[in-house]
């Protein structure tokens, strides 16, 4: 009975000061927290600049996306207008093949992807996605299916590439 006695004291020693460390704590850390906060005008001072720095960023960004944009464009328009002069060139042999109608459908055709070229040439690129936006909600499915066709044919265009390089 002696040895529970002995204990007893010794856990009622243990207990006091753990209960005095987490004062001291608490009164420390609100005076660490008051020492590293900036002055008011300091801050103000950093926000401008980084909401300076941010914007400067925005308009770079912009400027560098409207210029690949447009030569984007640009390459684009040629690349149709080839196309035109590729179909126009084929005629004489659609007409020598298969007959003479057949060669005026192929001559349609090269006017009016010429047509399209000329459009997509004289519109900024500002103009050419407000119409893609405009087809795309008027006809949302058709859009869902060129894009999709779009990516099957830019996938076997570059799986091809890859090959034979």
């Amino acid at each position: 009975m002696a040895e529970t006695v002995k204990s007893a004291p010794a856990k009622k020693a243990a207990t006091k000061p753990a209960a005095a460390k987490p004062t001291k704590a608490k009164t420390a850390a609100p005076k660490a927290v008051a020492k590293a906060q900036p002055a008011q005008g300091k801050t103000e001072n950093v926000k401008s600049k980084v909401k300076s720095d941010m914007n400067d960023f925005k308009a770079q960004a912009t400027d560098t996306v409207r210029a690949a944009a447009t030569k984007g464009k640009d390459r684009a328009t040629e690349a149709v207008g080839s196309i035109s002069k590729l179909i126009r060139d084929s005629a004489g042999t659609i007409d020598d093949n298969v007959g003479k109608q057949y060669g005026d459908y192929a001559r349609s055709a090269a006017d009016m992807v010429e047509g399209f070229a000329g459009k997509m040439d004289a519109k900024d690129v500002d103009a050419l996605a407000e119409d893609a936006r405009q087809f795309v909600r008027k006809s949302p499915a058709v859009a869902l299916g060129a894009a999709a066709a779009i990516g099957f044919v830019l996938a076997r265009l570059v799986r091809s590439g890859g090959k034979d390089a």
